[in-house]
């Protein structure tokens, strides 16, 4: 009987433990809806993102050569690439201005989240509009009409030192160059980092503020020891989309290029080396080598920076 009894019982186990086929279906059906939610982002992925990426990188391993047309010549484009001077300097220069333009511009959105925050402003909801406007502002435009205020001759600054009769400082100079397009590109993203710190802002427990209210914790400590913890991991996401946005940096200085050719030249960033190496230079596949290896140094600094955050969550 034991035998028996055993022999009953492994085959009840198996019959429990194989799925019947109505709960398979099931599961493939539902696989199914979720894939179709998946295919339009996949596809869109695919041939936006996937496809250049990798056609870019298939171009950086050939030269067109006069002789041969073109050929395979493996990683001589980007050892060409890594000793190139002009690269690295306009390399240098983006990341000078991510250590001092980007720093002021996530501390003003701060400041901004938390005014809005606070519930003292009179008309908030005009207040967060007009922050974020000049996010709805083309990057063209916003370097057009900021190039015509840096004007000496004819714009705001040289009107006002024309007014006061004092010599005002050169904005579209070399010395004055780099903190002019920063000035724009804070103008332009302040209003845009503000809303996502807003937004985590709101997420915070109003029993959290009744608590610390009931402990006679004041504005700023409240801000201190809730507010800010609370935005740390949206600080780290803007901190990452304004890595990438820095080493993308192109329409602003392309644009006031023309304002200052003698300053803003045609390696300027990283960005405007790699568009007119291929648009100017016709040097394609050396060009898609210039532009992996920038696609390398911004994934490897965001990564970084996403990697030190996680540490310091960790270690608290």
């Amino acid at each position: 009987m034991s035998t028996s009894h055993t022999s009953t019982t492994s085959s009840q186990s198996r019959s429990r433990s194989r799925p019947r086929p109505a709960a398979r279906a099931d599961r493939s059906r539902h696989g199914a809806v979720g894939f179709a939610f998946f295919a339009p982002f996949l596809v869109v992925f695919v041939i936006g993102i996937a496809a250049p990426l990798g056609y870019a990188a298939y171009l950086s391993f050939f030269q067109d050569r006069m002789i041969g047309g073109n050929v395979f010549v493996g990683f001589d484009n980007y050892r060409r690439a890594l000793g190139d001077e002009l690269f690295r300097a306009g390399l240098w220069r983006v990341l000078l201005f991510l250590l001092v333009q980007v720093p002021v511009m996530l501390g003003l959105a701060l400041v901004a989240a938390l005014a809005v925050d606070s519930g003292r402003l009179r008309k908030p909801g005009l207040f967060r509009i007009g922050i974020f406007v000049p996010y709805a502002v083309p990057a063209v435009v916003a370097s057009l009409m900021w190039g015509y205020l840096y004007g000496d001759r004819f714009g705001l600054v040289g009107q006002i030192g024309d007014l006061l009769h004092v010599d005002m400082p050169d904005f579209l100079g070399s010395s004055w160059m780099l903190a002019s397009i920063g000035n724009v590109v804070t103008w332009e993203y302040v209003g845009y980092n503000m809303l996502i710190l807003y937004a985590a802002l709101r997420t915070v427990p109003h029993e959290l503020y009744e608590a610390a209210e009931m402990d006679g914790a004041g504005e700023f400590r409240k801000a201190w020891s809730i507010k800010l913890p609370a935005v740390r991991s949206a600080l780290v996401l803007a901190t990452v989309f304004s890595i990438i946005g820095t080493f993308q940096l192109f329409n602003e200085p392309n644009v006031m290029q023309s304002l200052a050719p003698g300053v803003i030249s045609t390696s300027y960033t990283p960005n405007m080396y790699a568009y007119n190496l291929a648009f100017n230079g016709q040097q394609f596949n050396y060009s898609a080598a210039v532009a992996v290896v920038l696609g390398g140094v911004t994934a490897i600094v965001a990564y970084a920076v996403q990697i030190r955050s996680m540490r310091k969550e960790q270690g608290k």
